[in-house]
């Protein structure tokens, strides 16, 4: 016996809405709260409601434990625009709801939606519901919009459409038209674009990444021509790295148990071996990242905080994919190599004076991310990123199967929308991944300028703070801290005494433990 068909995408999605809003309901503990010196009974804060209700999706099999609290503000934001919630004054309609102790209560009305009713497909286009400042539209696209469901996604759940239940008949295949390669390059350009641009948080992508950087057959290549272990496989050798160098980095990956090596070794010979391996990299005329995303990978270095790392992981995933071919590889292979070595107990020391993870970063920082232009904090910002590279390697170098869905369902929406508009320009909506409140080009500025303030600021903490570096050394690199970022440096250190501080070293004087002094007694006369 037949199971029963999977009901369609706007079916479940309607439904799961409706149980997620019941429970809110149900559930959202409500009570007293006073501002402006007025009370207001039954109800709750944004961030009261952000902190319930993350822990419920957190803790539900259709999200998961990987919800963040992002995701879980822009689903309030959807409830807000859909009147399952209201300001204290009675206010809905936009998304203008924020992580704070603004107050909001429940209307009176219910925010259950109607599902919809299984009518065949072609019938269901025209039941999608329009988002007009979601439209992303596309060169050489038809006129007639496509409407989507307006419904809760997130970076890693897609809709996807079921192409099971559309049956085509031999009229339409005749006026279909076939989707060009160069649209479906330009779809993977936008979404590549929009999901960047959700995942970093930037009004704009202008000054990080252009669409001509986008190169969709490289992104397609690096995701489907990989080994079982995920590491990109190249068709012209010609490309690959020369065989004495995979020889030496499988040497070392795998030491003691490597098999490559026939031949005998001798005191020193892993040394040997290792530097090898660094001057092919450190010999490359550009670092594996490429000039070109510099500006990129440099953004997301705001990211790599603990609370952030998931989001860092996701952004990294993406970037990578944009490097061509050739650097892919290397730089997959270059990290699996040095994140075992860093493990690895039984490497012997391959430095006098640094431990090997140290090694493993000052020696190939440069050779993964740095400026066209010399800049004095290439180093610190290089360090900062392999550092992180080579401790998410795995997660980031696996292929997000996200963005192919995603491709591959608006190809489907464009496929059926031709079928039933043949003779008609159709303008389909690209998946939206956030809901974020538009702001002015100053406000972007000001926000772009404390953020980046902020990083570099936490970069010159780090300096201070690295028990490992010399005094000679941190000097220097405060130097060039100051020369880059004289204000940052003066707002740290306003005068020079301040900075003094920092490298005394003053010899502590322990108090006896036994005193051997006579004591003296005070005469009893006056």
């Amino acid at each position: 016996m037949e199971g029963r068909p999977a009901a369609p995408a706007p079916y479940r999605a309607t439904r799961l809405w409706n149980e997620i809003t019941k429970y809110f309901r149900a559930g959202m503990p409500l009570r007293k709260h006073r501002q402006h010196f007025k009370k207001h009974g039954s109800c709750f804060t944004a961030s009261e409601a952000v902190d319930w209700l993350h822990e419920v999706l957190r803790n539900n099999s259709n999200f998961g434990p990987e919800v963040t609290r992002q995701q879980t503000v822009q689903l309030l934001r959807k409830f807000l625009k859909n009147h399952v919630i209201e300001d204290i004054k009675g206010r809905w309609g936009t998304e203008n709801l924020e992580d704070n102790g603004a107050l909001y209560r429940f209307p009176s009305t219910s925010p259950v939606k109607p599902l919809p009713s299984s009518c065949p497909p072609k019938e269901n286009l025209e039941n999608f519901s329009r988002d007009k400042e979601r439209l992303f539209k596309l060169p050489h696209l038809p006129r007639t919009t496509l409407k989507k469901h307006d419904l809760l996604q997130s970076l890693e759940n897609l809709e996807n459409a079921n192409p099971d239940i559309i049956e085509e008949n031999k009229e339409d295949a005749l006026h279909r038209k076939e989707i060009s390669q160069e649209y479906v390059q330009e779809t993977w350009r936008n979404i590549i674009l929009i999901h960047l641009q959700t995942i970093l948080g930037l009004p704009s992508l202008e000054e990080v990444l252009q669409p001509s950087q986008i190169v969709p057959e490289y992104v397609i290549y690096n995701m489907t021509n990989t080994s079982k272990h995920g590491v990109v496989i190249l068709q012209d050798k010609s490309e690959d790295l020369p065989h004495w160098v995979l020889s030496a980095m499988k040497c070392l990956a795998y030491w003691p148990r490597n098999n490559d090596m026939s031949q005998p070794t001798y005191s020193g010979f892993e040394r040997d071996v290792f530097r090898t391996v660094a001057d092919y990299f450190l010999s490359l005329p550009e670092p594996l990242l490429t000039f070109e995303y510099y500006e990129l990978f440099v953004n997301i270095l705001d990211l790599l905080q603990p609370h952030l790392e998931r989001i860092a992981v996701e952004a990294l995933q993406i970037c990578c994919l944009l490097l061509p071919p050739p650097n892919r590889r290397k730089i997959q292979l270059l990290m699996r190599m040095i994140s075992r070595l860093s493990e690895n107990v039984d490497m012997p020391r391959l430095h006098d004076a640094m431990g090997t993870r140290s090694l493993m970063i000052q020696t190939f920082s440069r050779c993964v991310l740095c400026c066209a232009e010399e800049v004095d904090l290439d180093e610190l910002l290089s360090t900062r990123l392999v550092s992180f590279l080579m401790d998410h390697q795995q997660e980031i170098f696996k292929v997000p199967t996200y963005l192919q869905v995603a491709v591959r369902n608006h190809i489907e929406y464009m496929k059926m929308a031709q079928c039933k508009y043949p003779t008609e320009e159709i303008c389909a909506i690209l998946p939206t991944y956030s809901y974020c409140k538009q702001i002015t080009p100053q406000e972007f500025e000001e926000q772009k300028v404390s953020t980046s303030q902020a990083a570099v600021a936490e970069l010159l903490e780090n300096i201070i703070k690295d028990k490992k570096l010399s005094v000679k050394d941190k000097k220097k690199k405060l130097k060039q801290f100051q020369k880059e970022y004289p204000l940052i440096y003066q707002n740290r250190f306003p005068t020079t005494e301040n900075e003094a501080v920092l490298f005394e070293n003053k010899p502590t004087i322990k108090q006896p433990m036994l005193s051997l002094r006579k004591p003296r007694f005070r005469s009893l006369r006056y």
